[in-house]
């Protein structure tokens, strides 16, 4: 059975972000859903990928605009682990998503309030509704113990 969650979907990006820290990446975790389809799926590979833009979600948009053949992901929600930071908040306002929902707040780089918010910019041409904090002790405690473990 699919997810049909806002947690079902959640707990799916947790495994995602777990797969990321297997390789010794940021655990981060993303997908993009419509309705109850998954688009796009993305976990953190900038080391490994030695590409700076490799962050979740702009792996599960690429995955999603390659299946769709269509940039624009209109009608879509992104379940994410870590609030977005300011590259990713861009990409997503830029894809027409419809809706984002985190996990944990980032902070140091989040742009969905924490540093900056980028989704609540007047001056853009699009607007996404942002839930943050699903799953957030999950989500920060992967965090907390990637960071503690390479810190020993």
């Amino acid at each position: 059975m699919p997810p049909t969650t806002d947690t079902e979907f959640m707990n799916r990006a947790l495994a995602l972000g777990r797969a990321a820290m297997a390789r010794g990446e940021v655990p981060v975790g993303a997908l993009l859903v419509r309705g109850e389809e998954v688009l796009g799926e993305g976990s953190n590979c900038p080391v490994g990928t030695h590409d700076p833009t490799a962050h979740a979600e702009i792996l599960a948009l690429r995955d999603a605009g390659q299946r769709l053949g269509d940039y624009r992901l209109t009608d879509t929600t992104l379940y994410v682990t870590l609030e977005p930071c300011i590259m990713c908040a861009s990409a997503l306002v830029h894809a027409r998503v419809s809706r984002v929902v985190f996990g944990a707040w980032d902070p140091k780089a989040g742009a969905a309030g924490s540093i900056t918010n980028i989704f609540g910019m007047r001056e853009l041409n699009h607007r996404v509704d942002v839930f943050g904090g699903v799953l957030a002790e999950e989500c920060g405690l992967l965090l907390r113990s990637f960071f503690e473990a390479r810190r020993q």
